[in-house]
């Protein structure tokens, strides 16, 4: 008979399923990119065919006609009309001798976003940088793409926050995404509290309502556990939440303070951002991200608390009372859902 393995809770279980969706979630972003960068290799190299023959739009016209003819009855789910043939050659001709780092973060785009940043910015290496990185940090569609151009985003960057050491510890881009994604505070109204907590009901009331904080924290985070255990030399270590988010590709460890920030908070986070690094981050993931989240903070102290530190850690406040707008709001959705209710 075979052994059957008992589940203690009904969290313990909800652990290991978000931990199995994670590694999904990553796999198929991983065979996604792959596809696209498969299928670019495959552009990149028709591109090159076309300029080491010299063929131009005024002179090689016919014979790219009768090659997408002949590429198009042989492959019709391709994608090899004239236009695209020359849109392969620019391809090639635009970054072929481009910064190798450039290279690396055009040729795993879309195609049609490939040709949008080519169209929109010519020989700017810069501004394709840009929101070639955006694009793959944000997985925007071409649609979205288009919207940011517009809105010229590259002209928004976030002043520095004084509250995380994101630029000192992580990539230009991976620090000013991070910027993005984490707030400086959090409303946890959601929680109902009338009353002081311990920080152990803190989480728990948390790990209860998951799916609202994972609202309240914004796309891109996978739930992974509550006091995760990180064993190291026979001494154990608990992190309050650890979360993975996808577009940073990076762990993040929330630890959660019922009062003010204390120094002292930090060094403990680096220890356990150097075990999450040592023990459980992946091979192609980003640093693990550090979230010190507390009653309240004051930003010059966080800032000399940070300083000297190399792990990526930001300090956020949370708020546990909802605020006058959005109460007033919830008893309007209140009493007409009552009222609905009523008139059934």
């Amino acid at each position: 008979m075979e052994n059957v393995i008992t589940l203690h809770n009904e969290s313990e279980y909800n652990e290991i399923l978000q931990q199995a969706v994670a590694v999904i979630e990553a796999a198929r972003g991983k065979a996604a990119r792959a596809i696209v960068s498969t299928s670019n290799e495959m552009h990149w190299n028709v591109g090159k065919i076309l300029y080491e023959r010299k063929l131009e739009s005024k002179h090689g016209d016919s014979v790219v006609k009768r090659l997408s003819a002949d590429l198009k009855a042989a492959y019709p789910k391709l994608g090899m009309s004239v236009s695209n043939l020359w849109n392969m050659k620019r391809f090639y001709v635009r970054f072929h001798n481009s910064d190798p780092k450039l290279q690396q973060a055009v040729v795993v785009l879309p195609w049609g976003h490939l040709n949008l940043l080519i169209t929109k910015f010519g020989e700017n290496d810069s501004m394709i940088w840009y929101y070639a990185n955006k694009t793959l940090e944000k997985a925007w569609s071409r649609d979205l793409l288009i919207n940011a151009i517009k809105m010229e985003m590259h002209k928004h960057i976030p002043e520095t926050n004084t509250s995380n050491n994101f630029t000192l510890t992580l990539s230009n881009e991976n620090a000013a995404y991070a910027n993005e994604v984490f707030k400086d505070t959090y409303c946890m109204g959601f929680l109902g509290v009338t009353e002081p907590l311990l920080e152990l009901e803190l989480e728990r009331r948390l790990v209860e309502k998951i799916k609202q904080f994972l609202l309240e924290l914004g796309q891109g985070f996978t739930y992974i556990g509550n006091q995760h255990i990180l064993s190291y030399r026979g001494k154990e270590y608990k992190v309050d939440l650890l979360f993975f988010h996808r577009g940073l590709r990076s762990l993040v460890a929330f630890d959660l303070k019922i009062g003010a920030f204390q120094a002292e908070y930090v060094g403990k986070m680096n220890l356990y951002l150097s075990l999450l690094d040592r023990l459980e981050k992946g091979a192609d993931e980003n640093p693990s991200i550090g979230i010190i989240l507390c009653a309240e903070k004051d930003n010059v102290e966080v800032e000399l608390a940070l300083d000297g530190f190399t792990k990526p850690i930001g300090v956020a406040e949370y708020q546990l009372i909802i605020p006058q707008k959005e109460l007033k709001q919830l008893i309007t959705d209140e009493i007409n859902n009552f009222n609905r209710n009523i008139s059934k």
